[in-house]
């Protein structure tokens, strides 16, 4: 027995002579102790955890080569590979991850909303509660700084620039027709429904080297990636109806949206100040279908549509009324894969095509045209570390556009052309720390039709400094082809160019949100032409310029007053331009100098209600007189619109929805039009372009009916 335990003795001993002490101290960057970290062998239970000091100690029976770990809660994790004997008497500094909740994100020009956006400048279903946006997600849009009420259009116009210099992305994929067909000066609509799209991010200029073919400004809109829930819901409104339906299985789901909008008993009981022979008409639908991979998630989208509107227009220049009647066809359609490929890649594929197809008659003329698009495109992100990733890819655009004049007498006048554009770029993300991060890219493109290739740097930077406050700043060169209306007619021209420079400070802590934004934009390129609309025989050239300078504020509080959500946003900008057939560099007609907007959404419990409040008010809008010297020397009066809606909580699942825009009932004047000719006292008559009516009212009922029994759509309204 006293062998056995000599024995035992001197094992016990060996292990103990054999162990290694292994010891030192963790710190951060500033060298302030890190205390609670994580500290040991990896493959062994041999570790321990740093003290008040930082210091740490532990024995290990471990030998040979032998890895250590350090890691502790926001910090990137420390490695050492080396002989036990050297893991002594160290010094170990831990970084702070990027990846952190509050770490720096590059916010210059971008605006975001959704689940997973960082920083939310607006809630993915702000795009449906904001009073006098009707639901439109452009009406919503227009609260924002940077953008202009252009309320004889309805489309959107970014920080100087036109709207045709937007480009609208649907999961990734562009969409070349995103607004319906509508009359002169009078307000189109965007072609989506809000209710299926979760993410909205809206950059106001120096956006990614992924996205090209705009001047100023992308509009990026992601469809919803997963339901929770079979559902329902029924929409029964003054304008007409609606018809939605989810049906969610395993992996895979499908959303079923379908309307019909029909103005003619509306506008029997409203006055309108327009003639119409047959009020816009409009039947559609939008069709969403999901399946969930292990490594990726496979998205289709479809959406259909088709309108007409009959309408006798007032021209100035004619003694009778000029009779506009259009019919419009659109399909539009991508499918689109995102998931990982490996630990270390990640892959965003698709292709869209779209189709938009116009039968217009002015009197007894007749004009035809049809666009077909198709998209395609290949992403890949590659993940180096958590400080540094790099993305490329290829895009490929394909346009073909027909139109065809014909006038009573017979004559025909076809125009047309087809185009190829090829792009390929790349950026990288680099994190320097959790509070300094850079993006650098470029963007190359080759366009066919005009026969010329481009290459575009981008570059961003955020700082932070502090936990609720940093800068950012963009720049960027941007590329477009020049409208339409110019290359069917000529195709001897070339893109037109910007370069963006933006210097952001944003501050966002406890439901308060503060963002100051101020830039420069220089354009050149620009396309000019010598006749008084653009035509077959004008003579055109790029030698256009122009810029766009000015600040953008906006403040958003959801906690001072409880139960009230509330932004304001005021912009100020400074633009000329010249181009068309300026004869000198100005302002352009859809600018004005000033914008405020304020909007507010407040819950009363006792009336179970949600209601609303928008205000916009507008300096004047410039506008030629050509009984004065001076181009561009007119001025409107200031545009001003308030607007209310009421949402009222039924039962848990039924709402009643009521709202106004206009409640004064302003007389908004948007510009003018002047005759061709003097009268007999050689002076140029004029007519007011203004609103169609004084306001618009809109009732509502909303049902839902879900396997929960507690959704509903008071938060979309």
């Amino acid at each position: 027995m006293k062998q056995i335990f000599n024995i035992l003795f001197l094992l016990s001993s060996l292990s103990i002579w054999s162990q290694t002490a292994i010891k030192g101290r963790v710190i951060d960057q500033q060298g302030v102790a890190i205390i609670g970290a994580n500290v040991y062998i990896e493959g062994s239970y041999d570790g321990s955890v740093s003290d008040e000091n930082g210091d740490f100690q532990f024995n290990t029976s471990e030998s040979g080569v032998q890895t250590l770990m350090v890691s502790y809660l926001s910090y990137e994790s420390f490695k050492k590979t080396a002989n036990v004997s050297s893991l002594s008497g160290l010094i170990i500094k831990l970084k702070e991850s990027v990846t952190s909740l509050d770490a720096v994100t590059i916010t210059a020009g971008s605006f975001e909303a959704g689940e997973k956006a960082r920083v939310s400048v607006l809630k993915p279903l702000d795009i449906v509660t904001t009073a006098g946006a009707a639901g439109d997600i452009i009406g919503a849009l227009t609260t924002l700084p940077g953008t202009q009420t252009v309320g004889e259009d309805g489309r959107l116009f970014v920080r100087g620039g036109e709207a045709n210099e937007t480009q609208t992305f649907v999961d990734g994929m562009r969409v070349a027709q995103p607004y319906g067909p509508t009359a002169n000066n009078t307000p189109t609509r965007s072609r989506f429904s809000p209710f299926l799209f979760n993410g909205v991010s809206f950059s106001t200029g120096g956006y990614s080297a992924e996205y090209g073919e705009a001047l100023s400004s992308v509009l990026s809109l992601n469809t919803i990636a997963e339901t929770t829930q079979d559902q329902t819901d029924i929409s029964l409104m003054t304008v007409g109806l609606g018809l939605g339906k989810t049906r969610k299985w395993d992996k895979q789901s499908v959303t079923l949206n379908l309307s019909y909008i029909n103005l003619g008993p509306y506008q029997k009981i409203v006055p309108q100040s327009l003639d119409w022979n047959k009020p816009v008409q409009s039947g559609g639908g939008e069709i969403v279908y999901r399946y969930k991979f292990k490594n990726g998630l496979l998205r289709v989208y479809s959406a259909f549509d088709g309108s007409r509107l009959d309408i006798n227009d007032q021209d100035i220049n004619r003694p009778q009324k000029v009779r506009f009647a259009l019919k419009n066809k659109n399909a539009y359609g991508n499918i689109t894969y995102k998931g990982t490929l490996g630990k270390e890649w990640m892959i965003h594929s698709g292709v869209s095509l779209g189709q938009g197809n116009n039968r217009i008659s002015i009197d007894q003329d007749k004009l035809t045209n049809t666009e077909n698009a198709m998209h395609a495109k290949l992403k890949l992100t590659r993940t180096i570390s958590d400080r540094i990733s790099i993305y490329g890819g290829l895009d490929y655009f394909y346009t073909e556009f027909d139109e065809k004049y014909a006038e009573a007498t017979g004559q025909e006048y076809p125009l047309g052309f087809t185009n190829h554009i090829g792009a390929a770029y790349v950026e990288s993300d680099i994190f320097f720390s959790k509070n300094l991060a850079f993006k650098v890219g470029g963007r190359a493109t080759r366009n066919n039709l005009l026969d010329e290739v481009h290459f575009n740097p981008r570059a961003s930077m955020a700082y932070k400094v502090s936990k609720s406050s940093q800068f950012s700043f963009a720049y960027g060169d941007f590329t477009q082809m020049p409208n339409t209306d110019f290359v069917k007619f000529n195709q001897n021209v070339d893109s037109e160019r910007a370069q963006h420079y933006i210097l952001n400070y944003q501050y966002n802590k406890e439901k308060r949100l503060l963002r100051t934004e101020v830039y420069i934009k220089d354009y050149s390129n620009l396309v000019k032409f010598n006749t008084e609309r653009p035509q077959f025989n004008a003579a055109y050239n790029n030698n256009g310029s122009g810029f766009a300078r000015g600040i953008d504020i906006f403040w958003r509080d959801s906690k001072t007053i409880k139960y009230t959500d509330y932004w304001i946003s005021y912009s100020y900008i400074d633009s000329e331009r010249d181009y068309r057939n300026f004869p000198v560099q100005a302002t352009p007609s859809f600018i004005a100098n000033h914008t405020l907007s304020i909007v507010t959404k407040h819950w009363i419990e006792k009336l179970t209600s949600q209601i609303g409040f928008s205000y916009t008010v507008n300096s004047g809008r410039p506008y030629n007189n050509p009984n004065e010297n001076t181009f561009m020397n007119g001025k409107t009066k200031a545009f001003q619109n308030l607007s209310f809606n009421w949402a009222y909580l039924i039962t848990q699942q039924k709402i009643l929805y009521f709202s106004i825009s206009n409640i004064l009932g302003t007389d908004n004047v948007f510009g003018y039009q002047y005759a061709r000719t003097p009268d007999t006292e050689g002076q140029y008559q004029r007519r007011a372009i203004g609103q169609p009516a004084d306001r618009f009212v809109f009732l509502g009922f909303f049902w839902t009916i879900s396997a929960d029994k507690k959704k509903n759509k008071l938060d979309n309204l």
